[in-house]
């Protein structure tokens, strides 16, 4: 476990270096003019020369990429992150408080998917070849095959301007201040992209969780289970889930990195204002300090997920920590 422990924690120094290096690059790559595109082509004409100058030397324009870099990891070792200037605030701070709202935005649509995904396809799968069987593997296979962004447009017309169900977008009323926010406000902004994100992964762990309770259902144990008098729901009680847990587990944490990547389309319909919509500022305005900081966050995201599978798969099944397996690599 220690050699474990030190072969992860220098795989994600590795990692979150090549992610800064890489993201940087991508930044200096960019015909993105941070000038431009923060101040605007129209006010941009009226700038006198000097005070052009001193814009591209606040946002960086024309450093050698190795310079920022140089720089910014200097920052970073001592701690300082550096400063967003989209936001005009330190890069933690951003970080901070739109993961915060994110994270709970992904938590909820992760735990939903699992959830729903495991449950259709082990009812799917003990009733394999009837009208139930048949319509949700349908409905998994077009979920799978349509874009988040498009269903998040959909189920906004549907559910918040025709039925009027939930709100229209945002993380809070507009208007309130945000003092006088009650939790239940921001749980209500947050139900329908929760939902719409939970629809990008469940599709993929419903069919695999089917096919795994299909093989369960046609195995010898499980005749011999039907003719002592077990019924169906017994037998995926005391057969079916033991068998197909660890697979599902497997899906349902490979799908963070999904998850993740859906948010940020989700996020930009719904607006709301969570670590995915602060990346398409930070990227539409050349904002390097704050794009490396969302890119790095969302590794450690992603690399925390995989990291925990590891450890439940130990406690699921021992036999992996018997044959030196980690799980995820």
């Amino acid at each position: 476990m220690g050699r474990f422990a030190l072969r992860e924690l220098a795989r994600f120094a590795l990692l979150l270096f090549a992610v800064s290096l890489a993201t940087f690059a991508l930044v200096s790559l960019s015909p993105i003019d941070p000038v431009q595109a923060n101040v605007g082509q129209q006010a941009l004409v009226g700038v006198s020369a000097e005070k052009r100058a001193q814009l591209a030397a606040h946002w960086g324009v024309g450093v050698p990429l190795w310079e920022r870099y140089v720089s910014w990891l200097g920052g970073v070792l001592h701690g300082d992150w550096g400063t967003s200037l989209r936001f005009n605030a330190p890069v933690a701070q951003v970080v901070g408080e739109r993961f915060a709202r994110s994270f709970a935005l992904m938590a909820t649509a992760w735990a939903l998917s699992g959830v729903l995904g495991l449950a259709l396809g082990m009812v799917s799968g003990a009733r394999v070849g009837s009208t139930l069987d048949n319509v949700i593997r349908r409905c998994c296979i077009v979920l799978s095959a349509t874009p988040a962004f498009w269903v998040g447009i959909v189920a906004l017309m549907v559910f918040s301007v025709w039925l009027g169900w939930f709100p229209l977008g945002f993380s809070t009323p507009i208007g309130v201040d945000p003092a006088s926010v009650t939790v239940l406000d921001r749980v209500r902004h947050m139900v329908l992209p929760a939902l719409v994100l939970s629809l990008t992964s469940m599709p993929s762990i419903a069919l695999h969780t089917r096919e795994k309770v299909v093989d369960v259902m046609a195995s010898d144990y499980v005749r011999f289970a039907r003719a002592r008098g077990e019924s169906t729901t017994e037998i995926l009680r005391r057969h079916g889930v033991r068998n197909v847990v660890l697979p599902a587990l497997t899906l349902q944490f490979a799908s963070i990195g999904e998850i993740f990547g859906g948010s940020v389309l989700v996020e930009q319909v719904f607006s709301y204002p969570g670590l995915g919509q602060a990346a398409i500022t930070a990227g539409l305005g050349g904002d390097a300090p704050l794009l490396v900081g969302i890119a790095l966050a969302s590794v450690a995201f992603v690399f925390g997920g995989n990291m925990l599978a590891n450890v439940l798969y130990r406690v699921i099944d021992p036999r992996v920590a018997q044959r030196g397996g980690y799980g995820l690599e």
